[in-house]
């Protein structure tokens, strides 16, 4: 069975295509909107990981949508649970069986039980969560023993997430104070390097 999996190049979507791995085929999918080139990271990490990869192109008009929800906010989780959810759709729309590395503790992006039913029901779909049963702890545990990763802050670590775009579009409308005001400051990032050899 094949299952596409939203894909960032950080440690929870890699570790998280890891543990779908033994069961599926796995493929790797980053959404881009068209506003910034944001995809590269993410296929050097699938790569390294051993994983094909695909970008999926999404209507701009909903990254737009998106800055106007964190100006208005002045926070960007309405924001990126946006972009998520309708990445989730775009995929689904095409795959029977789509997946996230979103965790039990997450936040942003996690989509509320109402939204994973109506997503399986209007799509026809099978949404797999691999780590919504681990918690922070855990998943560090488990990225230390598979992944080799590199950690910094959101503006200077390379990856390929909803917040890269998002952050590019408002720094353009807005200004690149607009970015710092609706953005933490010291939000710490990962980046993935490639596996670590296990063994059991």
């Amino acid at each position: 069975m094949d299952v596409f999996l939203l894909f960032s190049g950080g440690k929870d979507s890699s570790l998280s295509a890891i543990l779908l791995e033994p069961f599926f085929d796995v493929t790797l999918v980053t959404c881009n909107f068209g506003f910034e080139e944001t995809w590269g990271t993410a296929k050097e990490v699938a790569s390294e990981l051993g994983f094909s990869h695909r970008v999926l192109w999404i209507d701009g008009t909903i990254l737009e949508s998106a800055s106007d929800m964190a100006v208005d906010d002045g926070y960007p989780n309405r924001a990126i649970n946006h972009l998520h959810k309708c990445a989730l759709e775009h995929v689904a729309s095409r795959h029977e069986i789509v997946a996230d590395g979103t965790r039990r503790d997450d936040r942003v992006p996690m989509l509320k039980p109402p939204d994973v039913q109506r997503l399986e029901d209007t799509k026809g779909c099978m949404y797999i969560r691999p780590l919504l049963g681990y918690g922070r702890r855990a998943v560090d545990t488990l990225v230390n023993t598979h992944l080799e990763i590199e950690e910094n802050s959101s503006e200077k670590i390379e990856k390929s997430d909803y917040e890269v775009e998002l952050r590019a579009i408002i720094e353009e409308r807005q200004g690149q104070e607009m970015v710092h005001t609706i953005f933490p400051r010291q939000h710490l990032q990962s980046r993935v390097i490639g596996r670590r050899s296990f063994r059991v």
